[in-house]
């Protein structure tokens, strides 16, 4: 009888095994928005907003409380997202400046991107919206893996004339496969979601790459005229941020609808993520976005600035409406992609784990047992490290509050599991901790830095 059993278990393996290797590889959109802030979503909290396409996103996928972005700010975000790779490892750890100020910025050609490894792999790839990753040719998204290319290469623009939205002198932006486009007047994510649809419907017999790197709710706040009047009655800058969440909210669910009329939904892997936390600057009449109890906002390494709504959706094949506590980061999309969609991952470095198995069991443990972060190369870059419950932030920001650090708070140590807030430094009464931490990160930058010697990345 033992016997039997025995070889019925095999069988049943060995089909699961056959299934698993026949089952379709699937197309893969890619959603990561712009400055959202950790909780503006209703299913991660946010009680004034409207945002039911993006909670059910959630609802047919997997919601994660613990993801953090790869960076506090826009560009490295990004590398860290397409390469795998922490942003100081990938050679890109701050923004890319304005070509006027240094031509040839950006993501170094030598790093593998996402697009490229699925590429390489027989995916078609496209990306549409922001790049943010440099704007000479090599370095443009045609340059870096993507066979289409449409939107702007710098950091924001205003929605309606597609001009660089900071400081002059004033730039138009806004390309299609490298070649400068002209809309005059027309609502930037209206045309994000017409390229959108364009490219799924062309790519509908293929399988396809698509990362849809939408600007909003990045300033300029140009939410549309029915959401300004049914936030009218909150309080600014909040009803100017929250009409463009849920302006954000129905383009995405235009789309999503362009994949259920299609029939693609079921073979289509969407992955959700904000780049980093909400914004306080001036253009961005000085916050509107919701970090609840995390602190800290855009540019710091508290919670506030990198702990990022995040979902992973594919209905039939991964569980639906769960939620993952696990540390989960930014980096871990790369890994998590080529296994899902069985292509090679790069031959270099990652620090990026797939999370697979977490994703398809609430008991699997984060793969992380150790995260870094850093802004800049200087000595006085803002840099972070959590081990389990334990982080450590040297030179830190809090542009929400920046009055409330002190000179003694360049080193700010905290115990998550008894502060998320961070509003205690307990960095003096644990010094054994603090070493400890320090250490972690000295060592983790002594091997980058030798790595990017190596490389030539000019450290």
């Amino acid at each position: 009888m033992m016997k039997i059993i025995s070889i019925l278990l095999y069988l049943l393996m060995a089909a699961s095994v056959v299934m698993a290797q026949n089952q379709p590889r699937p197309n893969v959109l890619l959603i990561f928005t712009d400055d959202q802030g950790s909780l503006d979503m209703n299913c991660y909290g946010s009680e004034d907003l409207q945002t039911p396409h993006m909670d059910a996103l959630a609802a047919s996928g997997v919601r994660f409380t613990q993801f953090y972005a790869a960076a506090p700010v826009c560009s490295p975000s990004r590398a860290g997202l397409l390469t795998g790779r922490t942003p100081l490892r990938a050679g890109l750890p701050g923004n890319v400046p304005l070509p006027i100020h240094q031509e040839g910025a950006g993501l170094p050609t030598e790093e593998v991107t996402m697009a490229e490894m699925l590429k390489e792999g027989g995916y078609k790839t496209g990306h549409v919206g922001k790049w943010h990753l440099g704007h000479s040719p090599e370095k443009q998204p045609n340059g870096q893996g993507f066979d289409y290319s449409f939107g702007h290469l710098v950091g924001c623009i205003d929605n309606y004339s597609h001009y660089f939205y900071w400081s002059g002198p004033n730039r138009h932006d806004l390309w299609r496969n490298g070649e400068e486009v002209f809309y005059p007047g027309q609502f930037f994510p209206d045309l994000m979601v017409n390229e959108v649809n364009q490219f799924l419907e062309e790519s509908q017999d293929t399988t396809f790459f698509l990362y849809w790197a939408v600007n909003v709710p990045h300033y300029p706040y140009q939410g549309t005229p029915e959401w300004l009047k049914t936030y009218a009655d909150l309080p600014s800058p909040r009803k100017e941020y929250a009409a463009f969440v849920s302006t954000m909210d129905d383009k995405i669910g235009e789309v999503m609808a362009k994949l259920d009329e299609l029939g693609l939904r079921e073979n289509t892997l969407v992955i959700f993520q904000s780049d980093h936390g909400h914004s306080c600057e001036e253009r961005a009449f000085f916050g509107g976005g919701n970090a609840g109890p995390y602190r800290g906002a855009k540019f710091s390494l508290f919670e506030g600035g990198i702990r990022v709504p995040a979902i992973a959706s594919w209905p039939g094949t991964l569980p639906e409406g769960e939620v993952r506590d696990q540390m989960a980061m930014g980096v871990d999309w790369l890994p998590t992609v080529a296994e899902l969609c069985k292509v090679s991952e790069p031959q270099t470095v990652l620090d990026g784990k797939s999370l697979v198995p977490m994703i398809k069991d609430a008991s699997v443990a984060s793969p992380h047992e150790v995260a870094h972060w850093q802004i800049g190369r200087g000595e006085n870059s803002q840099w972070a490290v959590r081990q389990g419950d334990w982080k450590l932030i040297g030179h830190p920001r809090d542009p929400a509050q920046p009055e409330s650090l002190l000179a003694s708070d360049s080193l700010f140590l905290s115990n998550l599991k008894q502060d998320v807030s961070e509003s205690t430094n307990l960095a003096s009464e644990n010094p054994e901790k603090l070493l400890e931490l320090q250490q972690l990160y000295e060592t983790w930058l002594d091997e980058i830095q030798q790595e990017n010697q190596l490389r030539n990345y000019g450290q």
